[in-house]
């Protein structure tokens, strides 16, 4: 078979699973991770025959779409902000919602006197937060916490992966004994649980088999636990000036604003991403 009969496969196999432009996406993620191929390799080279083993791969990875595992977990990796990052069934994939919540963070940094800023990650999973801020920030300190050590070993390897120095620490954020460190934040930024049990049937079913529940869902009488539980702790451990960002329930983005504002936050601003929903929170002190 060549890849353009190959293409075609993945079109009629996958054709209940999902829509027809996103089905073309999985195939060019799986050209590029796979294969080492892009796009326009691609499209002169459709009617090369495939190897045996290509073959082989490229079936396997069919084969495991058809189950409604995410390609990012069958092929074990995913990009973020121009960087590669491993993921496995302990942390959710990363976003491009996330992505908007990193490049706010920056944008927000290039108007501030922070020349060595002190940065935490809540709720760190594959890292992906941390990890992007340090790699447009060499001069930062760059902390992530998690609940799972399972989370915070992809974590690391990513770290690693992407040469660069970010320190993991296993936390449960609400609890109060924090022993990770003494010292104060300049940027306090958290995408943690905010889906509530009801929402669940609005979810995709590849995202409810396969991604990390503790990542995802908060009690539907406290959706906003994490919230409050990270203000809290804000209100202690950043500096004068300092700042907080949160990634946020779109459904829950008044709510949480009036939650910091309670709490003494102050500039508190709600964002929209590209898709018109309301997905961010700054605020500071």
């Amino acid at each position: 078979m060549n890849w353009l009969q190959i293409a075609n496969e993945w079109q009629r196999s996958l054709a209940l699973l999902y829509p027809e432009q996103e089905i073309k996406s999985l195939f060019f993620i799986m050209l590029k991770s796979r294969f080492r191929m892009d796009k326009a390799f691609y499209l002169s080279h459709q009617q090369e025959l495939l190897s045996e083993q290509q073959l082989q791969d490229s079936s396997a990875i069919l084969s495991a779409l058809l189950t409604g595992k995410p390609i990012q977990y069958i092929l074990g990796e995913t990009e973020f902000y121009g960087l590669n990052f491993r993921v496995n069934t302990s942390v959710l994939i990363p976003r491009p919602e996330t992505e908007e919540l990193v490049k706010w963070v920056l944008d927000e940094l290039k108007g501030r006197n922070f020349d060595h800023p002190f940065i935490l990650d809540i709720g760190t999973g594959s890292g992906c937060i941390p990890i992007a801020l340090k790699s447009e920030l060499p001069h930062a300190s760059v902390i992530g916490l998690d609940i799972s050590n399972e989370a915070l070993a992809t974590a690391r390897n990513n770290a690693l992966l992407n040469g660069l120095e970010v320190d993991f620490f296993q936390q449960d954020i609400l609890q109060a004994d924090y022993s990770f460190t003494n010292e104060s934040f300049d940027i306090i930024v958290s995408n943690p649980p905010y889906v509530t049990i009801a929402e669940q049937s609005q979810m995709h079913q590849n995202v409810l088999d396969f991604e990390p529940h503790t990542a995802l869902f908060v009690p539907d009488q406290d959706p906003l636990i994490f919230y409050d539980r990270i203000a809290d702790f804000a209100l202690k451990n950043l500096r004068n000036g300092g700042l907080v960002f949160f990634e946020i329930n779109e459904h829950l983005g008044v709510e949480t604003c009036h939650l910091l504002k309670v709490k003494g936050f102050k500039s508190i601003e709600l964002k929209k991403d590209l898709f018109g929903r309301d997905r961010m929170i700054k605020a500071n002190l």
